[in-house]
């Protein structure tokens, strides 16, 4: 008798073995079908098992069924949209669903980029209109962020979207995208940067503020580190900035922006500067230059006098 139950069992075991391998192969005789599959909230296993048989996506729910019990994933299965066909594999398919492998939309941010730049590149990717990104980056007031407490409250986030590329689910909100960019900021402004910014008596903001002027301004590191000196030692003896960038945004000859007009630094940052702006804000080169400008081919030419500085306007920027 025992002796016949485990001949049963070992058909058994054959039969299943065979089932599993037979399954898994999926499609393989059929016409590939390739689809995006939407998985809602509250659907269970079961649901998403006849909705792919249904698009054609796999031959046997029940099969699909048993192999989500055997990885006890029931609760595992994440909702959102997946782009699946059918020449993945059962388990390829329950994989791609527990770790949540949706279709993401992709957001490039560059460096130097301000708001209005941010707002028309998400209107001419569909995701966003250009007045309601425009309206979220100057209202938004995320309040889990400590590197914002020294912002004044009546500006908007310029400053702090890092310039990188970020994937966001197809149903991302503004808000969404904002905590990101931040989260971003955050851990890309690391403890040793943070504590050589208090080390120097300045706040995140100034170094924000002044990262963005020499990311508008100068191409290299190294060039943005002497600038960075230049503009600090500008600052401390109470002579005007005068960068030209700070003229264009806005558009208006009587901005606080305007750092010809005013002494110290702009009102706030004029667009969304990358790591090395950053960091040459924080780690300024001294030099004994007081006066720099930029060649048509974005050289930067360094000067010790006011005298220097206009031979050198008269020669590189007629």
């Amino acid at each position: 008798m025992k002796n016949k139950l485990i001949k049963i069992l070992f058909v058994l075991v054959v039969i299943i073995l065979a089932w599993l391998f037979l399954n898994n192969l999926n499609n393989e005789n059929q016409e590939l079908i390739s689809k995006n599959i939407v998985v809602n909230k509250g659907e269970n296993a079961k649901d998403i098992a006849f909705k792919l048989k249904q698009e054609r996506i796999i031959n046997d729910p029940h099969f699909f069924l048993f192999l989500v019990f055997l990885e006890k994933d029931w609760n595992k299965l994440q909702a959102g949209e997946y782009l699946l066909n059918s020449e993945m594999s059962n388990q390829e398919i329950i994989n791609a669903l527990v770790q949540g492998k949706t279709i993401k939309e992709t957001v490039t941010i560059i460096e130097g980029w301000n708001t209005w730049d941010i707002a028309q590149y998400l209107e001419s990717k569909g995701l966003f209109s250009q007045e309601e990104a425009i309206k979220s980056i100057q209202e938004f007031k995320p309040n889990q962020f400590d590197f914002l407490n020294d912002k004044p409250k009546n500006l908007g986030l310029e400053g702090y979207i890092f310039p990188d590329t970020y994937f966001l689910e197809k149903n991302a909100t503004l808000e969404d995208f904002l905590n990101r960019a931040l989260e971003n900021f955050g851990q890309k402004l690391t403890p040793d940067l943070r504590d050589e910014i208090k080390k120097q008596n300045k706040s995140i903001f100034e170094i924000v503020t002044m990262a963005s002027l020499l990311e508008k301004e100068i191409i290299s590191f190294e060039d943005k580190q002497i600038v960075s000196g230049i503009l600090w030692k500008r600052l401390k003896a109470g002579i005007p900035l005068q960068v030209d960038a700070t003229l264009l945004y806005p558009l208006e000859d009587n901005s606080p922006y305007n750092t010809y007009k005013h002494l110290g630094l702009p009102l706030g940052p004029i667009c969304n500067p990358g790591l090395e702006s950053i960091k040459a804000a924080i780690y300024p080169q001294n030099s004994p230059y007081w006066y720099y400008l930029s060649k048509p081919n974005k050289e930067t030419v360094f000067s010790k006098t006011l005298e220097e500085h206009n031979l050198a306007k008269a020669k590189y920027l007629k």
